[in-house]
Order: C-alpha cells, then sequence, then structure tokens
C-alpha cells in the first residue's frame, strides 16, 4: 500500500484535482519522473495528486504545479512517447504509473503499471 506523508494542498490546486469519493484519499505534492534507461532520468514534473480507495484498490487524479507552456508541452510530449512514470513522493517512495493526461495536458487520471518492466518504444522526431 502506497503510503506518502499527507498535506493539505490550497483550494486552487484541489480544483484541478477532483475526486470521486472525499473520505479515505490522501492529498500529496509529488513527482513524476520519466526515465529514458535505468540510469538517465529524462524529466520530473512537480505535481498535485489525491489517491483515494477505490473497489478495484486505488484510483488517483493530479494535476502539473508549474504554469509554464514549454513544461507542460514537454509533459504532453512524454505522455505521447510512453505514459509510463515513476510517482516519487517525498520520502522518496515510488510506484510505477500509467498517465492519462486530459486534453489540456495538465490534469490527467494515474493508474498503476502493471506491464513489463522493460519495452521498447518506437518513436521517430521527424525535423
Amino acid at each position: 500500500m502506497i503510503k506518502p506523508r499527507e498535506c493539505h494542498l490550497n483550494d486552487d490546486m484541489l480544483s484541478c484535482c477532483e475526486m470521486m469519493r472525499p473520505m479515505d484519499r490522501v492529498e500529496s505534492r509529488c513527482h513524476l519522473d520519466w526515465w529514458a534507461s535505468s540510469v538517465t532520468l529524462l524529466a520530473s514534473v512537480e505535481i498535485a495528486v489525491v489517491i483515494a480507495a477505490a473497489d478495484t484498490g486505488w484510483a488517483a487524479e493530479g494535476c502539473l504545479i508549474s504554469d509554464d507552456q514549454e513544461e507542460r508541452d514537454g509533459f504532453a510530449f512524454l505522455c505521447d512517447m510512453d505514459p509510463v512514470f515513476i510517482l516519487r513522493f517525498d520520502d522518496e517512495s515510488t510506484i510505477t504509473v500509467t498517465v492519462h493526461p486530459t486534453a489540456d495536458n495538465r490534469r490527467f487520471a494515474l493508474t498503476e503499471y502493471t506491464g513489463p518492466a522493460h519495452r521498447p518504444i518506437n518513436h521517430r522526431v521527424t525535423i
């Protein structure tokens, strides 16, 4: 079970992290890390996340803390390339998740990633 430190987010952050059940939940600031390989951290974005108990285990929604358009575009690019990130809490505990972004690429749902640890990524950038 995930045990991140509990904290209280301000109303602005909570408005972008709406959850379906008000009890049995944790609100936290943490990071989504995108690893290019086991030794290369390509990107890390700070997020606000709400994790709640659900019938199937847990449900999570979050949003990017930054309003920077460049950071949002980079996040969208990585989600398109491979939506598997490491969710890292302040106490350095982690869980591998799949990010399901909304159209604005600021809000997203998270699900636990249960696929293989190593997977090929086939993405071409045309210049």
